[in-house]
């Protein structure tokens, strides 16, 4: 194969014994997307460096795994939130000896239905529940938060890869061949193998 510049372009021609078919690719190196761009791109706004690099299939992925994980970290914050606000307000009333069975008060709109103080072992019972409660959500809320920080550290190296590999050939084939052997050791014995071979 020869490799011909000429005005930032490149040519893959064959050789005298390659078949014009088997080369036929060409890049023009002005429309390859510089990766650090992409990356740039991308952290302003998620979703930029693969518009950047023209894969545009990859977007409803990219802010599909966004809307999920912001959807997760505001129903786990919601549901902290409630639970505190709870707690805070059933240890208010326990101290001073008001705790009430009025359907607005926080700790009891958040009773199962049905259910009322006496059902779940009464209030310091469910004082204990509301707070254990906290510690639950606060960490799925701070898994989500997590688990957004990696979807878009991701995005952001699938945009870098992507303008990478914006040249790289992938025209020869990758084939496996499987081909079935048959042995003979020093005392005539048969054996049947399989023998597994890779092609780049």
């Amino acid at each position: 194969m020869v490799l011909h510049a000429q005005q930032d372009t490149i040519y893959h021609r064959p050789d005298t014994t390659t078949s014009e078919e088997d080369y036929k690719y060409y890049i023009d190196l002005t429309k390859k997307p510089d990766a650090i761009k992409a990356v740039w791109l991308g952290a302003i706004c998620p979703g930029a460096g693969q518009i950047y690099n023209k894969s545009y299939w990859k977007l409803p992925i990219v802010y599909g795994a966004f809307m999920g994980c912001g959807y997760a970290v505001s129903m786990m914050q919601n549901r902290y939130n409630g639970y505190k606000q709870a707690y805070i307000d059933l240890y208010r009333d326990v101290q001073m000896g008001s705790v009430s069975e009025d359907p607005s008060k926080s700790y009891i709109a958040v009773l199962p239905e049905g259910y009322d103080l006496s059902r779940v072992g009464g209030a310091s019972t469910w004082m204990n529940t509301l707070k254990n409660r906290q510690t639950i959500y606060r960490r799925y809320r701070d898994y989500s938060i997590l688990a957004t920080v990696v979807v878009y550290a991701l995005s952001l190296i699938d945009a870098y890869v992507d303008a990478q590999l914006f040249d790289y050939d992938i025209s020869p084939d990758l084939t496996l061949n499987v081909e079935p052997q048959i042995y003979y050791d020093i005392q005539h014995q048969r054996s049947a193998e399989i023998k597994l071979a890779i092609q780049f």
